[in-house]
C-alpha cells in the first residue's frame, strides 16, 4: 500500500517550536506515516534564515520577496490539497500560529482528517479555545500528548472512512485555488531538486542542535 502522508503544521520560529514539530513528525513516522514538515522539506528550509534580515528586506529585493512569499504559500497549499492525506496542527502558543490556522482551514475544507495537538494551558475564552478552531478536529477536542497523536489519527480516519469517501475532488477546485495548487506543484519539483543546497537552520545551529 502507498504510504499515507501527514502535513505537520505549527509555529517554527524558535528552537523549542521546531523541536516540538520534529517530535510530532517522529512519532508519526514511527507509526508508519510519512510526514511533511515545512521547515525540513519545504521552501521554508531555504528562506527561514533570511526572515527579518535587513539585507533581504531592502526595497530592491521586494519583488523577489513577493515571489518567494507566493511560492511558500502555494507549495504549502499544494502539499495540503494534493500530497498529504491527513493533517496535524500544533496549537501551542499564546495564540495559535497564524499560518497554521489558515492551513487548518484549508485542510478542513478539503475534507482531510485533522488532529489538533495542544498541551498549553493558555486559552482565550475562560479556559476554552475557539470553537471555530476546535471544530476543525471534527470532535471539538485536542490531543494533549504527542505520543497519542498517531492513535488519535488512526481512530479519526476509521470514523471518517466509515461515513464514506471524505476526499474533496481536485477537479472541483475554485480557479484561484487551482492556480495556487498548480504553482505549488512546480515549486515542489524545484525544492526536491535542490534539497542538497538546503542550509542549516540558524535557529537550530545557534541552539546547538
Amino acid at each position: 500500500m502507498k504510504k499515507k502522508f501527514v502535513y505537520c503544521s505549527g509555529a517554527l520560529f524558535d528552537p523549542e517550536e521546531i523541536a516540538a514539530m520534529s517530535e510530532i513528525a517522529s512519532v508519526l513516522e514511527k507509526s508508519g506515516y510519512g510526514t511533511y514538515l515545512p521547515h525540513r522539506d519545504g521552501l521554508e528550509a531555504f528562506v527561514m534564515n533570511s526572515v527579518n534580515s535587513p539585507v533581504a528586506n531592502l526595497p530592491v529585493f521586494w519583488p523577489l520577496n513577493r515571489l518567494v512569499e507566493s511560492a511558500v504559500f502555494s507549495l504549502d497549499i499544494y502539499q495540503i490539497i494534493e500530497i498529504c492525506d491527513y493533517f496535524v496542527f500544533n496549537m501551542n502558543g499564546r495564540v495559535p500560529d497564524e499560518g497554521g490556522v489558515v492551513e487548518t482551514a484549508v485542510a478542513f475544507a478539503m475534507g482531510k482528517p485533522i488532529i489538533i495537538y495542544k498541551n498549553d494551558q493558555r486559552a482565550p475564552f475562560n479556559g476554552f479555545d475557539s470553537p471555530l478552531l476546535l471544530g476543525a478536529s471534527y470532535t471539538y477536542s485536542v490531543v494533549n500528548k504527542i505520543q497519542n497523536i498517531p492513535s488519535a489519527l488512526d481512530s479519526l480516519i476509521q470514523k471518517m472512512e466509515s461515513l464514506g469517501d471524505f476526499h474533496y475532488p481536485l477537479a472541483n477546485l475554485p480557479p484561484r485555488v487551482k492556480r495556487a495548487n498548480d504553482f505549488g506543484r512546480k515549486v515542489w519539483k524545484f525544492v526536491q531538486a535542490l534539497q542538497f543546497l538546503k542550509p542549516k537552520n540558524r535557529l537550530l545551529k545557534n541552539a546547538g542542535y
